[in-house]
């Protein structure tokens, strides 16, 4: 691996105005043709363009594939060049594996240049209906970056739950396994490599993020069926590229122990003061960036969700 420092400069046409930036990721080469760039783990701030994910390249002889598209057009732009740094060719197709903001938000800067928006119906279908709403909160960090950023989810999105692709010769599978991060959530998996790109199904070295939008309970069964897979390596939505061991570890244990406190709780009727004060204490998760910032909020609204459901 090794750090990478990705430059902006110049007259940024599409947006009629320049635009100056850095963003800096660190590429992790999977071989065959397969890269890794794995975002920070910080949240979404304006020196990082919102690039605090990780995205995916695969060299084709026909194109790049680059899977999740960035927070912005200007973030897309830096994904872009890149991708035809590591390839030497263009994005020629774009595959969301998610709803939130970073996943998707950079397509309408890929289908200007022609490239294929590619994800699933559901996932589309959330884009739709959250996209206006995530570009107006994101201004609030990133101001000028997202000027002239679109919501532009796929044009012709794929019906089901599975869809095995051929891109450039490239054999993928695009996989949706439940409700997790947000009800649209897909994975990517490369076959022959044993490559998953999880999305943001699976989270390591920082504390994942149950939103209003996820189902804890769902995402912990979601995540089963994806290792069910045996990768050899995961991509993860965030932190390093890692094993199945330490997926375990940092994303089911932690759902785990999430959906298991908080059902007795919510089965006892005792309140979702008396779940968070009672599950407050995880020192097996402590370790993750943002659980100070992050662990209660995220047992208060597992709480809440499952409390609807009774």
């Amino acid at each position: 691996m090794k750090r990478i420092l990705l430059a902006l400069t110049g007259a940024m046409m599409l947006f009629a105005q320049t635009v100056r930036a850095e963003a800096v990721l660190t590429v992790d080469q999977l071989g065959n043709g397969v890269f890794a760039l794995i975002g920070q783990t910080a949240g979404r701030l304006y020196g990082n363009f919102g690039l605090n994910a990780n995205y995916g390249v695969i060299d084709t002889p026909e194109g790049a594939i680059l899977i999740d598209s960035g927070a912005s057009s200007v973030a897309a732009r830096l994904l872009d060049g890149e991708a035809r740094r590591l390839t030497g060719k263009p994005v020629k197709w774009v595959i969301n594996t998610g709803v939130q903001d970073h996943r998707w938000l950079g397509n309408a800067y890929f289908a200007a240049q022609g490239a294929q928006i590619i994800a699933l119906q559901r996932t589309a279908t959330d884009q739709t209906r959250l996209g206006q709403g995530q570009i107006e909160s994101l201004a609030r960090e990133l101001k000028e970056q997202m000027d002239g950023t679109l919501p532009a989810p796929a044009a012709q999105p794929l019906t089901g739950d599975m869809q095995t692709l051929t891109l450039g010769g490239r054999t993928l599978v695009l996989r949706h396994f439940g409700h997790a991060h947000f009800a649209g959530d897909t994975v990517v998996w490369l076959p022959q490599e044993k490559i998953l790109f999880s999305g943001d199904l699976i989270y390591v070295d920082r504390l994942l993020g149950i939103l209003p939008e996820s189902n804890a309970e769902t995402w912990l069964a979601a995540y089963r069926q994806a290792i069910a897979l045996q990768p050899a390596r995961i991509v993860p939505g965030h932190g390093r590229v890692c094993d199945v061991a330490q997926a375990q570890r940092e994303t089911a244990d932690y759902l785990a122990f999430v959906v298991g406190g908080v059902k007795k709780f919510a089965e006892d009727m005792a309140g979702v003061d008396a779940a968070v004060a009672a599950l407050n204490d995880a020192p097996a998760f402590r370790h993750l960036r943002n659980f100070d910032d992050l662990h209660r909020g995220n047992v208060n609204r597992a709480y809440l969700r499952f409390e609807s459901t009774q």
